[in-house]
């Protein structure tokens, strides 16, 4: 390598667990790391976890992934949901989104779904579709504590999994917590 080459890109690794300390290592602390609290909703813990670290072996970036059932358009569905996805902030512009979310998608691919969903708030809907996510303009009901069903009032993007897979039309209900 001349030294004027680029630098090897970070790869996204699976990692073995994930938790508050390690969005503290990407984001860190604050109350509402997200950006999401004004929504007032309670979310699920994903269960699969990608990762970048820095080359002292800090988290530098993270996206989750959990399977989720939807029912769109009458019809039951599975869809993986992708969520928690943070870069830590001094070193956004890099393409660690892409990295993190390229190792996510990829793994999600394997899990069946034809679909993968997340949520998100209006300003990153571009970075999202930059990524190849496309918006989903219907609103998506989503399950709360206490039996209550809300509308997500977050941008709801998609993503097929698999080739051909296109949304299907209908009333999108999540049923379950949002991830």
């Amino acid at each position: 390598m001349s030294e004027h080459a680029a630098p090897e890109p970070p790869e996204a690794v699976r990692l073995a667990e994930y938790d508050g300390a390690g969005l503290q290592e990407i984001l860190g602390s604050g109350d509402d790391p997200f950006g999401v609290a004004h929504t007032g909703l309670t979310w699920l813990p994903k269960e699969i976890h990608f990762g970048v670290r820095r080359p002292d072996g800090r988290l530098a970036a993270h996206a989750g992934l959990l399977p989720l059932p939807l029912t769109v358009g009458g019809v039951d569905l599975a869809a993986v949901g992708v969520g928690g996805v943070a870069v830590a902030p001094d070193i956004r512009g890099r393409g660690l989104a892409r990295t993190v979310l390229g190792a996510a998608v990829a793994h999600a691919r394997t899990l069946g779904p034809r679909y993968a969903l997340l949520f998100c708030r209006p300003p990153l809907v571009g970075l999202y579709r930059r990524l190849g996510w496309r918006e989903l303009l219907e609103d998506v009901h989503v399950e709360q504590p206490g039996g209550r069903v809300v509308v997500m009032p977050l941008r709801t993007m998609w993503l097929p999994l698999h080739e051909g897979a296109r949304w299907p039309e209908g009333p999108v209900r999540l049923r379950s917590l949002p991830m």
